[in-house]
């Protein structure tokens, strides 16, 4: 249920790129709910949204269950917090996210990656985002993997109750992601395959990450 206090990610399309924010909502009403000004998930700075700009919204419950909605920037509202204003199109229109559309969060994840198919040094790593489905890597200088081809990885998960897996995954390379501010390369895997206990233990993970991310947002 959309209520004070969850967190939301707002998904904007701008020319080909898509930007995202987060923010956390302040009230809801039937068809309109309010949240506090959207923050940029990868530099942080606050933001301005245009009136009419169109959102796809993302939130996890409390159980740990993703839905996704569309909206609508509506207007803004001054008040001891400032707001901005956004439609909602009705519990009707709130589509839960299928299995295939695993919940996908930042996270700097220690991997090695080994070659399986095309030849190239081994090297270690941190992920710059993972999902049950699939991770992107950041690629260390004068790294070079194959497109389209396939890698052998070895996650280091650690959960909160204190365990830490290994998790040795043959990946596939879907793309690889120039960041030329950053002057550096990423590369988006899709993990095949998976298993369903590695599936579960990645999906605790990022639920974890998930609530950490809440409990730190609710504190600033």
């Amino acid at each position: 249920m959309l209520k004070p206090g969850v967190v939301l990610t707002l998904q904007v399309r701008n020319d080909d790129k898509v930007e995202k924010y987060r923010c956390k909502v302040q009230e809801v009403k039937e068809r309109e709910f309010y949240v506090d000004y959207p923050a940029h998930i990868v530099n942080g700075r606050t933001t301005y949204i245009l009136n009419g700009t169109q959102l796809l919204i993302t939130y996890v419950s409390d159980e740990g269950v993703a839905y996704t909605f569309e909206s609508e920037v509506l207007g803004r509202m001054k008040q001891a917090i400032p707001m901005v204003q956004l439609s909602f199109p009705g519990y009707h229109m709130v589509q839960k996210v299928q299995r295939r559309q695993y919940v996908r969060v930042e996270s700097n994840i220690d991997v090695s990656v080994h070659p399986l198919t095309h030849h190239f040094s081994p090297f270690i790593t941190v992920t710059h985002d993972i999902s049950a489905g699939g991770a992107s890597l950041n690629l260390p200088k004068n790294i070079s993997i194959p497109e389209k081809g396939h890698v052998f990885t070895t996650f280091v998960i650690h959960l909160n109750n204190g365990e830490t897996h290994y998790l040795k995954l043959k990946s596939k390379v879907i793309r690889l992601v120039e960041e030329p501010a950053k002057k550096r390369w990423k590369a988006s895997l899709q993990f095949d395959p998976i298993n369903e206990l590695e599936r579960q233990i990645i999906m605790k993970y990022c639920f974890e990450q998930q609530l950490l991310l809440r409990k730190t947002y609710s504190l600033a």
